[in-house]
């Protein structure tokens, strides 16, 4: 079985690496990047992630500017939100832009691991349909 590919987006260059090293242990192939425009730098570059786990709070492009433009260019990445600054309105207004999850930080890495399978199941459902 071919490991999930997973773009883990975050201007805490130390989380990001350190989730990103995290994920690789646990079978998946990430990489991490340091904001959205990185992040999009290397989706035109032909990155096509599964999952996208993404912050919300970052300088320049925030999380929800970021997921809509995400979605544009890959509409089958699924997005995870992590955020430590968690809101119900930034979770909705998420949602309605097409984010699978919305988890706060510090979050648990089995929790993780596993809302990351389920996105990348529920993209594999629907590239199958």
């Amino acid at each position: 079985m071919r490991e999930i590919r997973v773009l883990v987006v975050d201007d805490e260059a130390d989380f990001a690496v350190t989730l990103a090293e995290r994920l690789r242990l646990r079978g998946f192939d990430a990489e991490a990047v340091g904001g959205a425009e990185e992040a999009v730098a290397r989706i035109h570059a032909g990155l096509d992630p599964e999952v996208v786990l993404l912050d919300l709070k970052m300088p320049g492009m925030d999380g929800l500017a970021a997921l809509s433009l995400l979605k544009r260019e890959r509409p089958a990445a699924e997005v995870i939100l992590l955020t430590g600054h968690g809101s119900t309105t930034a979770a909705i207004e998420g949602m309605q832009r097409g984010l699978f999850d919305y988890l706060v930080k510090p979050v648990d890495i089995g929790e993780l691991v596993e809302r990351i399978r389920e996105a990348a199941a529920k993209r594999l459902r629907a590239a199958t349909r």
